[in-house]
């Protein structure tokens, strides 16, 4: 599971990592990532913790199916957190397709996203 201090949960930061961070899309889903965002809500001057939240829509399937993809995606995600610069908003949306996918399959397109994201791949 995503420990809490990494989680994404105000409409506002959602807002502000997909309107003025980077997005890259694979077939499953679509990453956006919002580099180095300082949080004003944060005490002290200390980084901020890089935080991801995920949106899952009624069009990846019924509400178990939602939730499965939600629990697939917080965990790939607790393992690649580190990964990404400190302070970074990352909203991971995912796509009708990711309901149907095995964990391999969302654990690749979740890992070309975020390469593509941090500069290593072409776009």
């Amino acid at each position: 599971m995503l420990p809490t201090e990494n989680r994404l949960r105000r409409r506002e930061d959602f807002a502000t990592a997909v309107r003025r961070g980077r997005r890259a899309g694979r077939p499953l889903l679509v990453v956006h990532l919002r580099s180095g965002a300082t949080d004003p809500h944060a005490p002290g001057e200390s980084a901020p913790p890089t935080r991801a939240g995920f949106v899952v829509s009624k069009a990846v399937g019924g509400a178990v199916v939602r939730n499965k993809v939600k629990r697939r995606l917080r965990h790939l995600m607790r393992e690649r957190v580190d990964q990404l610069p400190p302070g970074s908003l990352v909203v991971v949306r995912a796509l009708p397709g990711a309901g149907d996918a095995e964990h391999a399959q969302l654990a690749r397109d979740l890992d070309a996203a975020l390469q593509r994201l941090l500069g290593g791949g072409a776009r």
